[in-house]
């Protein structure tokens, strides 16, 4: 997006939530982008439980972010996916796999800055 991508995000341990994903993901990434592109922006996200929160639909709301309609349990249609397919292709072609959290955190990473746009 915008000839570009974020950095990688990782959660910190535990379970993502609404109000973290608000704070973690929606507010520091997504408005962003939304206050770039303006009106024609539109977001997309995969149904998952956290994104569909009280919190998240008012988060939105409140900043006219409109949410791309998407048809739940639909993998294979969502981009994302693929990357996701491609990251894990990746790690497991290293000579090296990650053993311990902390290595796969900087390898995903890695991995994640080496991808081709």
């Amino acid at each position: 997006m915008l000839g570009s991508r974020t950095d990688l995000h990782i959660f910190d341990a535990g379970s993502v939530n609404g109000i973290r994903y608000c704070n973690e993901i929606l507010l520091p990434y997504v408005r962003l982008f939304r206050g770039a592109m303006g009106l024609q922006f539109l977001f997309m996200d995969d149904n998952a439980p956290c994104h569909r929160t009280v919190a998240a639909e008012q988060l939105l709301e409140s900043e006219d972010i409109k949410r791309m309609d998407w048809l739940a349990r639909s993998p294979d249609l969502n981009p994302i996916e693929h990357v996701w397919d491609f990251l894990g292709r990746r790690l497991a072609a290293r000579t090296l796999p990650p053993v311990t959290i902390r290595e796969l955190r900087l390898a995903l990473q890695d991995e994640w800055a080496a991808m081709p746009h």
